[in-house]
């Protein structure tokens, strides 16, 4: 689907919620820093708190809970939500001294929200991570990004990238996002998940400072 096309969707069905408190964060990982290191696995266990949406609206009302380290927060979703919704969840508990996020495409209004979000001092450095396509096919987008970017010291890297992530930090707490979604809306199904920790943060944080962009 073009990613500069929006579509409005009614609102299905009300929320679901159940939740499992299955202990304290544990982690083990491979050495980020190794060079060759192409694949990289987090193991942690968490409290689970699942929830279900068919708007953003929706999805932004029935995320009610502040967010508490160690805490998992998972999604499936299907109508007028993106990736960007789960980044807003987060924003709306904390501005952001730094932030990043991995999508293969972006229409212009999403790019206008980071700028606004940047200018507005809700996110204070913001590092950009796209796919191949985008300096060609989405030149419009990616022109007006890297300035956004690199005017707060980030960058925009483009490599063979379809990973959809977020992650950073603010004061109160620190996050990781993964989501099946680009930052665009469609009507498909897709699902995400907001974790709370810093070793999320850094997992993710230390692969994507390692990729050498193509331009």
């Amino acid at each position: 689907m073009d990613c500069n096309t929006k579509k409005e969707n009614d609102i299905w069905e009300d929320s679901f919620f159940s939740d499992a408190s299955c202990g304290q964060c544990a982690i083990s990982f491979d050495d980020l820093s190794a060079p060759k290191t192409r694949s990289v696995v987090l193991k942690r266990n968490s409290r689970d708190t699942y929830r279900r949406a068919f708007s953003e609206t929706q999805l932004l009302d029935i995320v009610d809970l502040d967010f508490q380290d160690g805490d998992s927060y998972h999604f499936i979703t299907a109508g007028d939500v993106d990736a960007l919704s789960y980044l807003k969840l987060v924003l709306r508990q904390q501005d952001l001294e730094y932030c990043l996020f991995s999508t293969w495409c972006m229409a212009t209004e999403d790019v206008l929200q980071f700028k606004d979000w940047v200018e507005s001092g809700k996110i204070k450095k913001l590092d950009a991570y796209v796919g191949e396509i985008f300096p060609k096919q989405y030149s419009v987008q990616f022109a007006a990004l890297k300035p956004i970017c690199e005017g707060t010291g980030g960058r925009v890297a483009v490599f063979r990238n379809h990973s959809k992530i977020f992650a950073g930090y603010g004061s109160k707490f620190a996050f990781g996002i993964e989501s099946s979604a680009n930052i665009n809306t469609n009507p498909r199904t897709e699902n995400g998940c907001i974790t709370i920790g810093s070793d999320i943060c850094e997992f993710y944080k230390e692969y994507f400072d390692g990729i050498k962009s193509f331009v």
